[in-house]
């Protein structure tokens, strides 16, 4: 899903359709095409999307022998995903480095808050439920919030319903599926204190993603580029020892290269 941009430096996304379903030359064709473009590409995939499509993925990225391709999936609900895709879109307009550009997303996901409204749990497998809320679910006009990211969170609709929110500014996004209720606007939203909130459609992936179709799902994120970039500036920087690419953390998102150890090493002594 790629939301509309968010400012007008955000950069266009480009939507990889059927990539297990196309004819393999085509696809391959699609992302070689990409690389010659733009240099590299950051290929952001949801959890809830077949495993036939990573695997066709991991197989392009090895035809083309490239590491310039970075193959990421973040543990976040469709909707989030979709919210950190375009985060990224808005960080590409800056003079960022295409390694810390793409180790950026592991950065920001910790600023995202990430549920949703559920009709049902009783086939939600993505956030521990216990006995009790499986029981409750099967109560006709039972409703629970739902946290995936960053801490699991899960809570039965009432008068007293609380779900931990975000300790700083957001904006937030909520899309409508087949549940009705005015929940999330009137009462998570204000105690949540966001900025601003705006509806989208519903991402493909979400009912798979959440078990049931009956849902509202939302995301609080940081809207401002110049906060995201001194986020991702602030943070220290190296240099991957492998590829050679400036990174953030200790794995090179594209060559997947680890920072080496040297905790092991054979200490010699002075003297």
């Amino acid at each position: 899903m790629a939301l509309p941009p968010q400012d007008e430096r955000t950069l266009p996304a480009v939507v990889l359709h059927d990539v297990d379903k196309r004819p393999l030359e085509q696809v391959l064709a699609e992302m070689q095409a990409l690389i010659e473009a733009h240099g590299h590409v950051i290929v952001a995939c949801s959890r809830a999307v077949p495993a036939g499509v990573e695997r066709r993925l991991h197989t392009i990225r090895s035809l083309l022998e490239s590491d310039r391709i970075a193959l990421f999936r973040p543990d976040l609900p469709p909707l989030g995903l979709a919210v950190l895709a375009r985060q990224l879109r808005q960080l590409a307009s800056c003079d960022l480095s295409p390694g810390v550009l793409a180790s950026a997303g592991r950065l920001l996901t910790h600023y995202i808050h990430a549920g949703a409204l559920l009709g049902s749990v009783a086939r939600l497998d993505r956030v521990p439920v216990g006995l009790k809320s499986h029981a409750k679910s099967w109560v006709p006009g039972s409703q629970f919030g739902v946290i995936a990211h960053p801490e699991p969170q899960l809570v039965r609709i009432g008068p007293e319903a609380r779900l931990a929110g975000p300790e700083f500014g957001t904006c937030m996004l909520l899309a409508r599926g087949q549940l009705q209720s005015d929940w999330v606007t009137a009462a998570l939203a204000p105690a949540w204190r966001v900025q601003g909130l705006r509806e989208v459609r519903l991402p493909a992936e979400s009912a798979d993603w959440w078990g049931t179709g009956k849902l509202i799902e939302f995301c609080t994120y940081l809207p401002d580029l110049p906060v995201l970039y001194q986020l991702v500036s602030s943070v220290r920087r190296s240099r991957c020892h492998w590829c050679g690419i400036d990174v953030i953390g200790d794995r090179c998102v594209f060559c997947s290269a680890t920072a080496p150890s040297y905790e092991n090493q054979l200490q010699l002594p002075a003297g």
